[in-house]
């Protein structure tokens, strides 16, 4: 459910906990990590406010770290901001936000991301297809 690489011990310690099922440590590493720009942390906190685990479920502030963690690059980040926005929870639902972070999900290898992006696409204008295709192709990763 939870993912991340090593990167040194409080992360671990993080992911120690989680599998502990103690989510209030996890999430007070988690952010404290998330806070200095580690997107593996980010991505984890944000799951954990999606999920409830620990805190209360606060939809909001997971797509905030979903969107932090995407910004960055991560596949994993992008696909669930891109459901975030599909079904507008914790934001105003917009199909071609959701499209432009699935299809950059879908670029960096997420095989879900393609398959979410291609029903968005039905479902969109030509007009709200074509902008989110410009906002993929323009987009940059923040580091």
């Amino acid at each position: 459910m939870f993912s991340g690489s090593v990167f040194g011990d409080d992360f671990q310690d993080a992911r120690d906990a989680i599998d502990k099922e103690d989510y209030k440590t996890a999430h007070q590493i988690f952010l404290k990590l998330a806070k200095k720009g580690h997107v593996e942390a980010q991505f984890n906190l944000a799951l954990i406010y999606d999920l409830g685990k620990g805190v209360p479920k606060n939809h909001k502030e997971a797509v905030k770290w979903y969107r932090l963690a995407a910004e960055q690059g991560l596949a994993e980040a992008q696909l669930n901001l891109g459901v975030n926005y599909g079904l507008g929870r914790g934001v105003p639902q917009d199909y071609v936000l959701a499209h432009m972070w699935h299809n950059l999900a879908g670029s960096n290898g997420n095989e879900i991301a393609i398959k979410m992006r291609n029903i968005l696409a039905k479902e969109m204008t030509p007009q709200q297809l074509e902008k989110a295709q410009e906002m993929a192709r323009n987009w940059k990763p923040k580091k």
